[in-house]
């Protein structure tokens, strides 16, 4: 079936509706209508490249579509490292004049051709001056959405934020008084997170002026299986290409909702792999390719979040995560979590424990963490290799681990901490190490991080190979076996693999290196010191 190849699924995020596909604005976030009604101000936060312009695009189109009141979509980004006050203030209002001028709103393409906000106002109130005229020249109200306000430094900060609480403070005083009925702050971070950017450490963390004007904080989600099957739906009615379920399945999988993820997957299956072949349907064959390709080829968003992994707020949070340790330690603050939550890094799990936020962002953080550690593999992983197959029909795990053992007893004194993850050095050097055994043998490299476990499992046309790593701590062999076993269920495992890294340094290597083979109600265990 021929179709026109105009429609494309874009990889920033949600796709602008004259020009993509689209799903529908307000089901995202509800609230947002309710704020708007309500003549409330708000925030609007969510991770790096989840949608939020296209969203505020959209919402804006529609809200202007539906006539009842006017709404102005305003970008903060060219405030990014401006620090001199009047400079920020002067490019603030510079900046909603040009947006009000390419809105496509005929009154304010009028307004923005006959006001001079730098003849009429100083620095200390032209962004309410100019707000205030703007409101008073239309003839029905307005909602104004600041998208990418966390480009705001420190120094403008707080004289923008203070300005508009004086016009909505004018407004409740005197309906005379003309300013947004409603206004949102969008951005990755909570407003609170705008607060500890101003002030001290030892500082109130309380909402105080000009931070308590706002009524609620919302997050844009990620889109939901639903949601992803309507996008690629789209796609279907408009080429005739079918994404079978099983595609739909792998790209919630591999995405779990992340925007520019399930775009990104489908753009390169359709635009890239099939060449937009429209005749040939998508398959989840197709969508695990393409999310391999997406780990491999990190492109600049992913290149964005991995930058943050070395910020010490995030590195605080992350490593724990890795190596699965029961709690953050204590220099990881509230704020740190809340920090790292906003990047989408990571996410909660159904039981609140932090844990990575989709397969794809965890695959390539650790395969980025631990890059340094595999041009040192190569004799042993080359060892392990040529042994891999123990039968025809199942993986061999103890030649790999094996070969890990004599790689740690004779090299682990020595391995340069992993951009400051001293903690997690084990466990990325042990998943280093079987990544570069299997690279191009094994179909899926599945890991677990979360807090309070750490677990892995290879999947070999469909053979699961479970194996828990720890670190030898106050927890009992008895209970570490317990947890595996219960592991191996998940994926029907008769064979399974408990690696406890030793790190007392009053051990020799003779002591730590072990292996033990224990039947465990029915199944084996083997036990693997390192």
């Amino acid at each position: 079936m021929t179709a026109p190849t105009s429609k494309t699924f874009n990889t920033s995020g949600v796709c602008l509706p004259s020009e993509h596909y689209m799903i529908p604005v307000l089901p995202r976030l509800p609230d947002v209508e309710k704020m708007i009604e309500g003549k409330y101000y708000f925030v609007i936060h969510a991770p790096h490249q989840s949608g939020k312009t296209t969203f505020l695009n959209a919402l804006t189109d529609e809200i202007n579509a539906q006539g009842k009141i006017y709404a102005l979509y305003c970008t903060l980004e060219v405030l990014n490292d401006v620090d001199d006050v009047d400079r920020a203030m002067s490019t603030i209002a510079s900046q909603i004049m040009d947006d009000l001028d390419s809105s496509g709103v005929y009154v304010f393409e009028m307004f923005a051709s006959t006001y001079d906000p730098n003849l009429k106002s100083n620095f200390d109130t032209i962004i309410r001056s100019l707000l205030r005229n703007l409101t008073a020249s239309l003839d029905k109200d307005l909602v104004i959405f600041f998208d990418e306000a966390d480009c705001l430094s420190s120094e403008p900060l707080m004289p923008f934020l203070g300005q508009i609480r004086s016009g909505y403070n004018s407004r409740h005083r005197s309906p005379k008084s003309k300013f947004p009925r409603s206004l949102a702050l969008v951005g990755m971070r909570d407003i609170r997170d705008y607060l500890v950017q101003v002030r001290p450490e030892t500082e109130s963390r309380g909402l105080a002026s000009p931070f308590n004007i706002k009524k609620g904080t919302f997050t844009l989600a990620n889109f939901s299986r639903t949601e992803i099957e309507t996008l690629y739906r789209q796609h279907t009615e408009a080429t005739g290409q079918v994404f079978e379920a099983s595609a739909v399945d792998q790209a919630w999988h591999w995405s779990e909702g992340q925007p520019w993820l399930v775009n990104a997957l489908a753009d390169q299956i359709v635009v890239e792999d099939l060449k937009n072949d429209f005749s040939v349907p998508v398959t989840g064959e197709h969508m695990d390719r393409a999310a391999e390709t997406l780990i491999l080829r990190r492109d600049a968003h992913l290149d964005y979040l991995l930058e943050r992994l070395k910020e010490p707020r995030v590195r605080r949070v992350m490593e724990p995560v890795i190596i699965g340790a029961r709690r953050l330690p204590v220099t990881a603050v509230e704020d740190d979590r809340r920090h790292v939550l906003d990047l989408g890094l990571l996410k909660r799990d159904e039981d609140s424990r932090l844990q990575m936020a989709n397969p794809i962002y965890q695959e390539v953080i650790l395969r980025t963490l631990a890059r340094h550690f595999e041009d040192e593999f190569d004799e042993e992983a080359s060892e392990a290799r040529s042994n891999r197959w123990a039968d025809g029909d199942r993986l061999d795990m103890t030649s790999p681990l094996k070969s890990f053992q004599k790689y740690w007893r004779e090299n682990s004194d020595a391995l340069a901490e992993p951009n400051g993850y001293s903690e997690a050095l084990a466990h990325l050097a042990l998943n280093a190490f079987l990544q570069r055994i299997f690279n191009g043998g094994v179909k899926v490299l599945v890991r677990e991080y979360a807090l309070g476990r750490h677990r892995l499992a290879l999947f070999a046309e469909g053979v699961a190979c479970p194996i828990e790593l720890k670190i030898k701590s106050r927890q009992t062999l008895k209970d570490s076996l317990k947890q595996l076993r219960k592991y191996m269920d998940i994926y029907g495992a008769s064979e399974g693999w408990l690696v406890v890294f030793d790190n007392d340094a009053d051990k020799s290597m003779d002591e730590k290196i072990t292996w033990e083979t224990l039947s465990v109600d029915g199944a084996t265990i083997h036990v693997v010191g390192c």
